[in-house]
């Protein structure tokens, strides 16, 4: 039986199961106001080509949303890996943000997963600041935890506490912990879908949805180089569409996302009238916030301008979505399957053995395919292959 303890505050969002998928991928544009926060970096920093289709990119975006809609592969993790090590371990989960949606779905995921090992898992809230999450990490260090799991954070401005985990022998794994999968910056491994895919996704669903005539203003938060990347990601795409338009570019903390989206909200409208159709944020948390501004000025909650994030799916998007209420799309994780291997990972770096190559594909969510419970998550047997890989 695992039990799962919190240190700090925490509300662990209860999960459902559903089904369903994705992947994917628009005109060239213009940036004519950029607001907010520190500044994050500019899509000419990274090359984006490898997610730009060739040719009509209209027709392209819409095929690669079809697509994405309609299929079921990517979530099938290697049926290979080491029995279960450990009995009895004690994983810390270092949350970056526990308000986060996802942040805090990957910890009620870690529950389920762990409870098959016989694990405990203490839940630490890095309280959406620096200074927070270091400290958390300091505390699971000091707690003599077995292995520390890093949710939603920047592995580098941690890089002390990580080395000194790493030097008392305790492996750190991430999720979405940087802007790349797999090890690196001490990590044993990061665990997440690739963010250019699902950049890709969120972006071709504004062209697709608009003919290729989107108007759209990006959301990003930069401290966290995944959100910088994504954001930058999107931006580029949108600007590969001749008849889209980059109207504004926001540097804002997913944190403080209640406060300050209905400012931004309403002095975008008013900048930009009707030539602002989408919304792509990196977090579905942006929305939630902008919903009083689009109130205010009347927008039908089905109308434009219209939200679609590139971040986690956790409920409160899925049941705005499915609601119709000021959401039309999400690109989620499915994070369920990205706890359990978070758990897989954690073995393997026990035994020893060296980390999985499995990246698991994220899935477009509309109207149309809108779980009924409460997260995305795809019905491909993940947890039996797990389980019996652990030999339980």
């Amino acid at each position: 039986m695992t039990i799962i303890r919190t240190v700090g505050r925490v509300a662990l969002a209860s999960l459902t199961v559903a089904t369903l998928l994705g992947v994917s991928a628009c005109s060239s544009g213009s940036v004519s106001s950029e607001s907010g926060g520190t500044g994050a970096a500019t899509a000419a920093a990274e090359d984006f080509s490898s997610i730009i289709p060739e040719g009509d990119i209209v027709e392209a975006s819409k095929k690669l949303v079809d697509d994405s809609l309609n299929a079921s592969t990517g979530f099938t993790p290697s049926a290979d890996g080491p029995k279960a090590q450990k009995p009895g371990a004690k994983i810390a989960y270092v949350g970056g943000d526990l308000t986060n949606g996802g942040v805090n779905a990957i910890a009620t995921g870690l529950q389920e997963a762990a409870a098959v090992m016989g694990w405990t898992v203490d839940v630490y809230d890095g309280k959406a600041s620096a200074q927070g999450r270091t400290t958390a990490i300091n505390q699971a260090i000091a707690a003599k935890s077995d292995a520390i799991i890093l949710g939603g954070s920047d592995p580098t401005e941690s890089a002390s506490s990580i080395k000194q985990a790493a030097d008392a022998g305790i492996p750190v794994i991430g999720w979405h912990a940087g802007a790349d999968t797999g090890p690196g910056n001490g990590l044993f491994t990061n665990v997440s879908t690739d963010p250019l895919q699902v950049s890709q996704l969120a972006a071709a669903y504004a062209v697709a949805d608009s003919d290729g005539k989107a108007g759209v203003a990006i959301f990003t938060d930069g401290q966290y180089p995944i959100a910088v990347k994504k954001a930058d990601a999107m931006k580029a795409y949108i600007e590969a569409c001749s008849g889209c338009s980059v109207l504004s570019y926001n540097d804002s903390p997913i944190a403080e996302a209640s406060q300050r989206m209905p400012g931004l909200i309403s002095n975008l409208l008013q900048e930009q009238g009707d030539k602002l159709t989408y919304l792509l944020a990196i977090n579905g948390n942006y929305f939630g916030g902008a919903q009083q501004a689009l109130r205010a000025a009347g927008k039908d909650p089905a109308g434009t301008p219209k939200s679609v994030a590139a971040g986690d799916g956790d409920p409160a998007e899925l049941q705005r979505i499915r609601s119709v209420d000021y959401q039309s799309a999400t690109v989620a994780e499915p994070l369920v399957l990205e706890a359990w291997q978070l758990i897989d990972e954690t073995n393997r770096a026990f035994a020893g053995a060296d980390p999985s190559t499995f990246v698991p594909a994220p899935g477009l969510i509309t109207v149309k395919n809108v779980p009924t419970g409460d997260v995305f998550d795809p019905d491909s047997g993940y947890r039996d292959v797990f389980t019996k890989v652990w030999g339980k």
